[in-house]
């Protein structure tokens, strides 16, 4: 059974017991606290949280899943993978232990033809937790599974928690027996590689309370609902259901390794070196794919680096297997062609995300062959230092700054003949992860502080937004916090955070900046508003100060937004949808928006693209956008179903979480974006956009900055003045400022480069002199002089070549020049023959002589150069080069 049929059967067996069909999430998680969504249950996590009322009392989905904890041990295992996906069904408040143990059992032993996935009841196994008598017997009794083939384990095995005080519970798994050919019998609490785990039944009945890891934390008590969470992993599933040995081998990756064999003429099975590999490659360009596609981009912090470290690792093994050229564009097509079944929207996207892979590959490789000529040096101060061993720290240099494997420096050091400290480089590693768990550990708290936004939300209900339609109306403060805590009154001066039943403001959000304005209580009070967040979904809150008189909770408001920021604010917005369209009407659906900003008369906007945007492509961008303008669009939203909004072609914004009914902006025939922003009712209220520019933010993200309406106008205004005073100036008219600019440019580079040579000449004229100065020092003939200040690296090298040329007789010669340039002191030293058979080397002095300068240097014997940052050193320099000279 292909592993595209397990997810529909799985779907439409849920679907037809009641349960609403959630789409799978984005890999970018919702969450503050994760990076990547790394479990099913994570987009329903605020529904068993209690922060927001869940609309359906049972809910499937099949959700994409990516774990990176144990990255290293992909590939050397069949059982470690990055991306995975889950199957999950869920119950808030509705059936129960008996209802997801009964769907469970029916769902995996029922025939093919039934629906089910056929397995024998004969192999299946069952855990359920130590004192867990109601799960047991529900199995023994109910379902008829041998009280020999159930197992009680403890908290480690069968007890789930999210890590952090909140929903707890027991849990039971179900286990597959693979056979003796897997190992000793005895069930999973014996060998959980015969008997491997499919399916694990969360019964979410309890609250916990602090504590580490997954056994030390007290249970305070039952929830309010007793919810069901389970999760079954497909990909274990197609593994005993296709009869292959471990997952690699499914149909989903080893059609990846069988591409990975062709580009490299490895086969799968004839090494464990060359089979971890092929292993490495397919979950890694699968893990790849998915992620890109999710709007994932390379990058060096957060999910950027995972995704980049991930692709890397895939390159570095196809190489090791005999690659010598690009590989990712093949392996990114055959990961599309076969999760496209499962996710078309891959195969929609197709360009980009080979756009991406393609850039980040070509990156990889350059940066491959810089780490190997770093590498190549630190080797050889290794052996010039009389080690055989690389140090640990250069080792976790190359790897963490330059992102070379730790494997292939081991591998280059080792056909050299040295061996790396590998003890120095897992500490600094382990002092890395441990800082990253510490700082993940606190992140994962930060669910605590809304627990005041929580009970308001309990109490009151979400906040009714009305400003779509209205910039004011009557509410009343539901809730009060005052410097982070909550309270029953607020006196003038103190910062406070309102919340109120309905409000007109706008919550910061999908790129639009917050609201301001002032919300007047029937008592006279006055709160000043800064800004608006949601720190708990639905929940508005009002962050400002008291300006006049006492807040109370409970009082009645009216609240009031600056309308003239709004404005402003609705035309940036606006603007960033048209911005958007063109982009991508110029560039390809490949220009995918990435993020933005919008404040009042201006905005920014982050797209995908590989390269930088031409100078002429970005002018017509934004005259196409001012010719919308003057068309004079309506500007529509309209609320519908998420699936009639791709019907019709909306837009969505990568990583942003929708629900079933969404809220679609159009403008006109010219764009149709899922939005909650506030815009204009008709482009003409633009009034004009002019786009400042775009720039590299990050690995394939550019971004442009523009001004909007009167902003606009006036950046046009300054610039008109400047044109004006330059056309004054150089006496001819606006269109032949570039020709005539750049004719005296031109001028101006020819008279500097005429200074430089009669500098050059004057400083070369020099050399007779010097050279005839020279004195006697312990038999070597030192020239030691300092030269006009402001000469150039390059002529003072010329100078001392000439000199050390003119030292005559045979005599050893040593010529140590210095001058100083914009303000820092250089120097360049050269040594003839004769001085180096005497060991004096260059390099040697100019080291001694920048010591002095407050610099470094370096070079080779004959010849080395050196700085510094005190030009009042020079003297004492001079001093340093004449006593190592007269030391030799």
């Amino acid at each position: 059974m292909e592993s595209a049929e397990i997810r529909r059967r799985w779907l439409r067996f849920f679907e037809e017991r009641g349960h609403t069909v959630v789409p799978s999430a984005s890999l970018i998680a919702d969450d503050p606290t994760l990076l990547l969504v790394p479990a099913g249950m994570v987009p329903f996590k605020p529904y068993f949280l209690g922060e927001v009322k869940p609309p359906f009392s049972r809910a499937t989905s099949v959700q994409k899943c990516v774990r990176t904890p144990d990255i290293e041990e992909v590939g050397k295992t069949t059982r470690h993978g990055t991306f995975f996906q889950m199957c999950g069904n869920f119950s808030f408040g509705d059936y129960f232990k008996e209802g997801a143990i009964s769907y469970a059992w029916e769902l995996l032993t029922s025939s093919v033809a039934d629906g089910g996935f056929g397995l024998d009841p004969e192999r299946l196994w069952v855990t359920v937790y130590l004192d867990d008598d109601e799960a047991e017997s529900i199995w023994r009794d109910r379902i008829g599974v041998p009280a020999e083939r159930i197992q009680r384990l403890g908290k480690k095995d069968n007890y789930w928690s999210m890590g952090v005080p909140g929903p707890c519970g027991p849990c039971s798994e179900i286990n597959y027996d693979r056979g003796p050919e897997f190992g000793v019998e005895g069930g999973p609490a014996v060998n959980d590689e015969r008997y491997v785990e499919i399916w694990n039944l969360v019964f979410m009945q309890y609250e916990r309370g602090a504590g580490d890891g997954k056994e030390d934390f007290p249970i305070l008590g039952d929830l309010p609902a007793k919810n069901i969470d389970t999760g079954l992993g497909l990909e274990r599933l197609a593994m005993i259901l296709q009869g292959v040995q471990n997952m690699y081998e499914t149909d989903t990756l080893r059609v990846v390794m069988d591409r990975a064999t062709e580009l490299t003429g490895v086969r799968y099975g004839a090494a464990h070196g060359s089979d971890v590999s092929l292993r490495v490659v397919a979950d890694h360009m699968r893990t790849s794919v998915m992620l890109i596609g999710d709007g994932v981009t390379p990058g060096n912090e957060g999910r950027g680096y995972v995704l980049r470290r991930i692709m890397r690792r895939a390159v570095r093994n196809m190489r090791l297997m005999g690659a010598t050229g690009p590989v990712v564009g093949e392996l990114v097509d055959t990961v599309i062609s076969t999760m496209g079944q499962q996710y078309p929207e891959l195969e929609t996207d197709r360009k980009r995300i080979e756009t991406v892979a393609l850039a980040e590959e070509s990156r990889f490789l350059k940066t491959l062959n810089a780490g190997t000529n770093i590498l190549d040096t630190a080797v050889s101060e290794t052996k010039a230092a009389g080690s055989a061993v690389l140090a640990g720290d250069k080792a976790f240099q190359l790897h963490d700054t330059y992102g070379f494997p730790i494997d292939l420096t081991l591998e280059i050091a080792s056909e050299q003949g040295l061996t790396v400290d590998e003890d120095g480089f897992r500490r600094l590693m382990k002092e890395q992860r441990d800082a990253a768990k510490a700082d993940a550990k606190a992140k994962k708290m930060g669910h605590a502080d809304v627990s005041a936004y929580r009970e308001v939300a309990d109490r009151a209900g979400a906040t009714s937004f009305i400003g779509y339609t209205s910039n004011e109306g009557e509410s009343t403060v539901v809730g009060l916090l005052v410097d982070g805590a909550p309270a029953p009154a607020a006196l003038e001066g103190d910062e406070v955070e309102v919340v109120l039943d309905r409000t007109p403001f706008y919550a910061e959000g999908g790129g639009q900046l917050a609201d301001q304005g002032r919300i007047r209580l029937e008592s006279g009070a006055v709160v000043e508003v800064r800004d608006v967040q949601q720190p708990v979904p639905g929940v508005y809150v009002h962050k400002g100060s008291v300006m006049v008189g006492e807040v109370v909770l409970g009082a009645s408001a009216h609240a009031v937004i600056d309308v003239t920021r709004r404005r402003a604010i609705a035309r940036a917005h606006s603007a960033t949808h048209l911005t958007h369209q063109a982009l991508r009407d110029a560039l390809g659906p490949t220009a995918a928006q990435a993020g933005s900003e919008n404040s009042p008369g201006r905005f920014r906007f982050d797209f995908g693209s590989p390269n930088a945007v031409p100078g002429g492509v970005l002018s017509d961008v934004e005259q196409k956008i001012n010719e919308v303008l003057a068309r004079e669009l309506d500007v529509t939203a309209e609320v519908m179903a998420i699936d009639e909004a791709k019907r019709q072609g909306a837009i969505a914004e990568f990583g942003e979480k929708y629900g079933e009914r969404v809220r679609v902006v159009t403008i006109g025939d010219f764009s149709k974006e899922l939005c909650g922003g506030t815009h204009v009712g008709n482009t003409a209220q633009l009034g004009l956009v002019k786009l400042l520019g775009e720039a590299s933010i990050g690995s394939g993200v550019r971004r442009v900055e523009a001004l909007v309406g009167v902003d606009a106008y006036r950046f046009l205004a300054r610039e008109h003045t400047v044109v004006s005073q330059l056309t004054e100036l150089v006496k001819g008219r606006p269109e032949e400022l570039p020709e005539k600019i750049a004719g005296m440019l031109g001028k101006l580079k020819d008279a500097e480069k005429e200074i430089d040579r009669f500098r050059a000449e004057k400083v070369l004229q020099a050399a007779a002199g010097l050279a005839a100065a020279a004195e006697d020092v312990a038999g070597i003939a030192l020239v030691a002089a300092r030269v006009p200040d402001g000469t150039s690296a390059d002529d003072l090298r010329k100078l001392v070549l000439d000199v050390r040329q003119r030292v005559t007789g045979g005599r050893p010669a040593v010529v140590a020049v210095f001058t100083v340039a914009n303000g820092r002191p250089l120097t360049v030293i050269a040594t003839n023959e004769a001085a180096r058979e005497r060991g004096v080397k260059a390099g040697a002095l100019v080291r001694a002589a920048a010591k002095t300068l407050g610099g470094g240097g370096g070079g080779k014997d004959d010849v080395a150069q050196g700085g510094g940052t005190d030009p009042n050193a020079v003297e004492q320099a001079i001093a340093a080069v004449r006593r190592e000279v007269g030391q030799a």
